[in-house]
């Protein structure tokens, strides 16, 4: 299964950037990040990146599932909701085995989306600045731009599922890389949500951005910052009103 583009493909002529092989770009993209993505301009290449992406939130997520009762988690948290009064025993137990399975397959199916969604606003985004860049272009930066973080994400997630007592893991809170999740169970959801945007693994997965979108767009430093940081506003808003409205 090749990433290479097709000939015919109507994205627009750039000029080439460096010859690197799949493993070439999947090793650079730690030590060498912008000859990896000045490879782009040349060969856009998403495919193995976002297999990777998918196959260690399978991997995170299995751990999770072994590690921690997932269903008294789903339980504890109907408990809380201001309809718990309203339902019956059956209907909760009902929802906890509900919750389990949407749990466990809305992560990966999560990813795929992402992966394309971004792609699709990196490219949306580019083209309103005057840059040079096609969908698959796009693809490729925002899948390579996740790869590092996702690495170090689950090195983090899967230490903090193993090292920690299972009945004090907090799901919902696995990197320890923001300030929300050193928040106690009973602080605002609010704050929490606020909180854990200022993510270091974030912010790194911002920087990788920013760059390819530099090296692959031809967009000035400033513009493609712009980009990255509005997306990370948008997200965080969205992430904070979520709070506000269904945390509780």
């Amino acid at each position: 299964m090749s990433e290479a583009i097709p000939q015919g493909s109507n994205i627009s002529a750039q000029p080439a950037g460096p010859e690197l092989s799949t493993v070439e770009t999947l090793t650079g993209i730690f030590f060498e990040p912008g000859r990896v993505f000045e490879s782009f301009r040349n060969k856009p290449r998403f495919l193995v990146a976002a297999l990777i992406v998918l196959i260690l939130t399978l991997l995170v997520t299995a751990v999770l599932y072994l590690r921690v009762d997932m269903a008294q988690f789903i339980r504890d948290k109907m408990e809380r909701s201001p309809n718990a009064a309203q339902q019956t025993e059956q209907q909760k137990e009902m929802g906890v085995k509900i919750g389990k399975i949407i749990g466990a397959v809305a992560v990966p199916v999560w990813v795929v989306v992402g992966l394309a969604l971004g792609g699709l606003l990196y490219w949306v985004a580019v083209l309103i600045f005057g840059g040079n860049i096609g969908y698959v272009r796009a693809l490729a930066v925002w899948a390579y731009s996740s790869l590092p973080p996702a690495v170090l994400g689950t090195f983090v997630a899967i230490a903090v599922l193993l090292l920690k007592p299972a009945d004090t893991v907090d799901p919902e809170h696995l990197l320890l890389t923001n300030p929300g999740a050193f928040m106690s169970s009973e602080s605002s959801k609010v704050l929490v949500a606020f909180l854990s945007q200022f993510d270091l693994l974030r912010f790194y997965g911002m920087f990788l951005a920013a760059l390819g979108l530099r090296k692959v767009a031809k967009l000035s430093s400033g513009s493609a910052w712009t980009i990255v940081i509005s997306l990370w506003v948008l997200g965080a808003i969205l992430a904070v009103g979520g709070a506000a409205l269904f945390g509780g």
